[in-house]
């Protein structure tokens, strides 16, 4: 595929997708004047039949699990499309990678590993608190593209194989499907909750809500790394004659 198609497709739907954003935006209703019964309902039913929380992680993970379902697989779809549409020949000149000044490295190397953790507590509490698998998986992410940015590709390569990385996507979207399938042969419904519902307010909370938001963070995760991945060949060059079979350094 061609520069100026990939800019072409890109225009197109990048037009379309602000079109849709603006529209979406210019029909909330105003900060603390929502009128609609649907969340009043919730937060008065959500916490006494599914003791979490937090009424969002609910209406995700449990009584729109339907949709969350579907919004997984629109991600996992987009990583497949973003591939295919990145998939060339890298003749053109592209910047070096290398990050030379080591202050900056080990910040980075430092910054890293606390968002990461941030991002297992978004993940682990996201149905107690604000949070959840989606964000979670983002920050989580974005806790290997701070590796890139601050030390270089051979570093960001060597935390985030290509094979693991897409075989841990596969299994977090895989594994959303199969929890649903537990809920049909224990609760006699798709996405239905078959474990106990624990206490409200303590991580064992939600019955099986925390396996589906620890499936999504996955799923996100791992897509996200792809996503970067893709990105990251297209526009750099890795320094000093690298090659992936090489290893980092």
């Amino acid at each position: 595929m061609t520069r100026q198609i990939r800019l072409g497709v890109f225009t197109v739907a990048g037009c379309g997708l602000a079109a849709f954003l603006l529209w979406g935006l210019a029909g909330l209703p105003g900060f603390g004047h929502y009128h609609w019964p649907y969340g009043n309902v919730l937060n008065q039913v959500a916490p006494n039949e599914r003791h979490t929380s937090n009424v969002v992680g609910a209406v995700v993970f449990d009584y729109r699990g339907f949709d969350t379902l579907g919004e997984e697989f629109i991600l996992f779809s987009a990583v497949v499309g973003v591939s295919l549409l990145l998939r060339k020949d890298r003749e053109e000149a592209a910047p070096a990678d290398r990050v030379r000044s080591d202050p900056i490295m080990a910040t980075g190397a430092v910054a890293a590993a606390l968002l990461f953790v941030l991002g297992l507590w978004v993940v682990a509490f996201g149905y107690v608190t604000p949070g959840g698998g989606f964000q979670g998986g983002v920050v989580l992410a974005g806790a290997f593209l701070l590796v890139y940015l601050t030390g270089g590709y051979r570093e960001y390569h060597a935390l985030t194989p290509h094979s693991p990385v897409e075989m841990a996507e596969a299994i977090g979207a895989g594994a959303f499907a199969i929890l649903g399938f537990a809920g049909i042969a224990y609760a006699g419904s798709y996405l239905g909750n078959f474990l106990g519902i624990g206490d409200a307010g303590s991580l064992y909370s939600g019955g099986s809500i925390p396996l589906l938001n620890w499936a999504t963070a996955v799923e996100v995760c791992a897509a996200m790394i792809l996503l970067f991945s893709e990105f990251l060949k297209t526009y750099v060059i890795p320094t000093d004659d690298w090659r992936p079979e090489l290893g980092p350094r």
